[in-house]
């Protein structure tokens, strides 16, 4: 027998078309511009904010680094903090497990300026629209020009749309 599942009136208030479910974007949005400040008050660099479902269930994972590194105690100290923040400041998602952990040797690149800080590193790149047939690069990464972002594979010079990245990290 399948059950209807009753909806609240504030669900639909706040805009859900599907009440139950969870606008990643915004709660990635939401996080970030409460999590920004405390990473800086810290000395730390917020690099980024990802909420999706996992085996374990929900996983909202932050990666910070500063300029030493990250030690342990810092992951602590910013995961205690920001656990208050979100419970007073977060809207309502649901239950979730948060992580706060250092970007480690395949450091995603989530900001057009991480491209040009880490110009002569290795990179694997996947983008949402197809470029030369491909939409996964792996090379090392020449800078930033304008919006593009310029990747040598082998003896070629990739400029990829900015606008088009997905995802990004590191790579040995």
């Amino acid at each position: 027998m399948k059950k209807n599942k009753r909806h609240t009136k504030r669900e639909f208030e706040r805009g859900n078309r599907h009440p139950g479910r969870v606008d990643q974007r915004r709660v990635i949005s939401q996080v970030r511009a409460l999590a920004e400040p405390l990473c800086e008050s810290e000395g730390l660099e917020l690099i980024q904010v990802e909420f999706q479902r996992e085996s374990a269930g929900r996983i909202l994972r932050l990666y910070i680094d500063g300029p030493g590194g990250i030690k342990l105690d810092d992951c602590v100290a910013v995961s205690r903090q920001l656990a208050d923040i979100l419970d007073v400041n977060l809207e309502d998602i649901g239950a979730y497990n948060l992580e706060v952990t250092s970007p480690g040797p395949e450091r995603p690149l989530a900001k057009i300026q991480d491209f040009e800080k880490f110009k002569g590193h290795r990179a694997k790149i996947k983008i949402r629209r197809s470029l030369n047939g491909q939409k996964n690069f792996k090379g090392v990464i020449l800078g930033v020009n304008g919006e593009q972002v310029n990747l040598q594979i082998d003896q070629q010079v990739i400029a990829v749309p900015y606008a088009d990245v997905l995802k990004a990290r590191l790579s040995e």
